[in-house]
Order: C-alpha cells, then structure tokens, then sequence
C-alpha cells in the first residue's frame, strides 16, 4: 500500500484524501508461530497534509487463526485495529520527531505495509480461548517431548522414587535408625 507525495499533494487541497484497499498480510504467517492463517486485511483510512507532517489514519478489519491456549484448536480471531501513522518531509528529522512516533518520508513514495504489519502483531493477543466444548474432547494429549497427565498420574510419579537415588533411600533409612 503505498502513496506517492505527489499524489498525496494533488489531494490535498481537496481535504483529507480517503483510501480503501485490501492488502494480503500472509507474510505475517512466518513471522509469528501464533499467527497460523490471516485472511486478507482491509484497510479503511483518510490522510492529509499539515505542515510538513503527513498524518495517515485507518483502521484495519480482518481474521486471523490462533490456537487456543488450553486446547491448541485453531480459534478465529476478528480485529479491528485503529491507527495513525505520521510522516514529515521536513529536511531537519531529529531523535525527537522519533520519539514522537513521526517516520522521515524518503524518497518520494510511502509504503504503509510495515506499519500496517507492525499494528496487528502488536495486537496478536497473549492467548485465546476456543468457546467449542468439542474442543476439550478432541483436544491432543501428547506430542513431540510433551504428555498430558492426571493428577492421579502426578501423585504416583512424586511418590515413586527415582531408581538413580535408590541407595540414598537407603542411607536416609540408616541415619533415621540411629
């Protein structure tokens, strides 16, 4: 998605110039392993000139596949993210336009893509819930390295005594006789 400055200045004495597309963000899929599959993203925003700041505010509507955390079912996830994006022209960009979260424009065209990226993984919530009681059912009780296993389980395997510590039982054992 991007804008050339031309474009953008062309506009601008019209107002705020209106944008609608949807962009592919698939490359997202490889950049997070919580991210399993996003659809399309649409992208609804306005951007104007003021000064020599170029001010983009959109907002992102899509779907991505999670997994869920107590069950790993992939569970769909809608977002609405809002957003703005400021970018100056000013000759003189210092660490404090940084700070203040305004990007320099270099060269003549802006590509909103890494932000439009960067925007949703910083909303990729911590964990999701699928609300499917299937999902418990049919949910995997071990994998690679990794087993399911009942409190019962758990109980007899703190109680069963470690073969390799065996002969300390028993000088435990001796020094309790004493």
């Amino acid at each position: 998605m991007k804008f050339t400055l031309g474009q953008i200045r062309k506009n601008a004495h019209r107002g705020p110039m209106k944008f609608a597309q949807e962009v592919d963000v698939s490359e997202l899929e490889s950049m997070n392993n919580d991210i399993r599959k996003i659809k399309p993203v649409q992208i609804d925003g306005t951007c104007y000139f003021q000064g020599e700041k170029i001010i983009f505010s959109f907002t992102m509507t899509g779907e991505m596949i999670l997994p869920c955390a107590r069950t790993l079912v992939d569970v769909v996830y809608p977002f609405t993210i809002k957003a703005n994006e400021m970018f100056t022209t000013s000759s003189d960009y210092s660490d404090d336009h940084a700070e203040e979260g305004i990007h320099p424009v270099e060269g003549e065209v802006i590509d909103l893509m890494p932000y439009i990226k960067e925007n949703i993984l910083l909303s990729v919530p911590y964990r999701v819930f699928s609300d499917d009681p299937q999902a418990v059912e049919n949910m995997p009780t071990e994998g690679k390295d990794w087993k399911m296993v009942t409190p019962e389980e758990m109980e007899k395997e703190k109680s069963s005594i470690d073969p390799r510590m065996k002969k300390l039982e028993s000088l435990l054992k001796k020094n309790n006789d004493k």
